[in-house]
């Protein structure tokens, strides 16, 4: 599988008679699935259904969802007569034509009063709003599945920086192998300035115990455990990466393992060159890490 952001913006509408559906959905970064509807009125009921498309879809990010229902031109509406207006208006037209002696007033001509027929968009039966339930669920699948090939084509070009981040953790752990100051020729050097720099200072300390006291010392900061540490986390990153089902969390877990290596790494070096490395680790970790914060 691919991976994918978090960040995605699909925009879909269908045309049905009578009636045009639209979703558009927003989705950023989140450490759950959160998805918040802005629904016309009449169209609670899809609240559930919906949620659990999301779930088919996504594993995480906030996402805003916002459905347009219109009627198309051509819908057919129910058109419907206000009897108790129209009833009081008969009665007041039959005492003006008493007292006034018109002409009598017809069916046609209080119709077209205003306020007698009414042809409400609104009113929407049981069985119709079921249908229309059903049509803006259809519409929100096909719009979910256009943001999930957007937000795959924006996990793709990320997976890209990744890698080259996570090639680039490689070649400085690889640097830190092959760093002078960790031949065994710098390694006795060292030991040997060390020694005779205390022997200067205070002639009655014993030679032989100096020499065991430093060579433990070295073996401290010795760093081939976290280099050793750090090429199983850029193989881990790397199988991460490929398989790309929601890596995330994951990778995000596997950058906190990087750091620690790299700090423990400063905190070992004996050498000018390895705390440089040191901290050039940490600097592309931390855009590692970054970068991993937008990927599902």
């Amino acid at each position: 599988m691919s991976l994918q952001s978090m960040t995605g913006f699909a925009r879909h509408l269908r045309t049905f008679p009578g009636v045009q559906i639209s979703w558009e959905i927003k989705s950023v970064n989140g450490k759950g699935l959160d998805v918040r509807f802005r629904l016309p009125q009449g169209f609670e009921a899809i609240d559930q259904k919906a949620r659990a498309l999301f779930g088919q879809h996504f594993k995480r990010g906030n996402f805003q969802a916002a459905l347009t229902v219109d009627k198309t031109e051509g819908a057919s509406a129910r058109t419907v007569v206000n009897r108790p207006l129209l009833e009081e208006l008969a009665s007041i037209a039959g005492r003006l034509r008493e007292e006034l002696n018109l002409a009598p007033s017809t069916p046609e001509g209080l119709m077209a009063l205003r306020g007698v027929l009414e042809v409400p968009q609104d009113i929407v039966t049981p069985e119709d709003q079921s249908k229309l339930d059903d049509l803006a669920l259809a519409v929100l699948e096909e719009t979910l599945v256009r943001l999930e090939q957007d937000r795959r084509a924006e996990g793709s070009a990320l997976g890209e920086i990744l890698s080259r981040q996570v090639s680039a953790v490689e070649a400085l752990v690889e640097r830190a192998k092959r760093d002078p100051s960790r031949s065994l020729e710098a390694i006795k050097g060292r030991l040997s300035a060390q020694v005779a720099l205390l022997l200067d200072a205070a002639p009655a300390l014993d030679e032989a115990r100096l020499h065991m006291e430093a060579a433990f010392l070295a073996t401290k900061a010795d760093i081939q455990e976290e280099l050793d540490r750090l090429e199983m986390h850029v193989a881990s990153a790397r199988l991460l990466l490929a398989d790309g089902n929601g890596a995330g969390r994951k990778l995000d877990f596997l950058t906190q393992e990087f750091n620690r290596e790299a700090n423990t790494l400063c905190s070992k070096a004996n050498a000018a060159s390895i705390t440089t490395i040191g901290l050039d680790l940490k600097a592309v970790v931390d855009q590692l890490r970054e970068q991993i914060q937008n990927l599902e």
